[in-house]
């Protein structure tokens, strides 16, 4: 991993901690600007409601409690870090278990963050949003 991007660096303890807790929010609202770009290629598609687009921190620290509310993390694996300037690629797989379906899924997923500062201003996620939405649907 680019451990000379300082960024890289804030965004290492943060997965670190993600994974360790296995979903804790807070670990990641910490680092987040007041206001805040954030997105997901699930956008709030059917059985993936809490992955609408969000605006704020508040919202994001809904986004995130809706997912603990609905999944269960079984682990979420960084695999590598590129960055460039405030942008940092983060390329990972992950498992989860819908608590209403009890299916479960393990995907690749990459996660696009810019930080200013040490403060993350955007986020968008991508991953197999019909394997998601799959796993959370009946």
């Amino acid at each position: 991993m680019a451990s000379e991007n300082p960024n890289v660096t804030i965004l290492q303890n943060v997965y670190s901690k993600w994974h360790k807790t296995k979903g804790d929010p807070s670990v990641v609202l910490e680092i987040l600007a007041d206001e805040i770009r954030w997105g997901s290629a699930a956008d709030g598609k059917p059985g993936m409601d809490f992955a609408k687009k969000r605006a704020s921190k508040e919202e994001v620290a809904g986004y995130f409690q809706e997912l603990v509310n609905e999944w269960s993390m079984e682990f979420f694996h960084v695999n590598e870090m590129v960055a460039q300037g405030g942008r940092v690629v983060v390329l990972c797989e992950c498992s989860w278990t819908n608590k209403r379906t009890g299916k479960s899924i393990t995907l690749p997923k990459v996660d696009v963050w810019y930080l200013e500062n040490g403060v993350a201003t955007e986020f968008m996620e991508y991953f197999d949003t019909h394997a998601a939405v799959e796993a959370a649907t009946a």
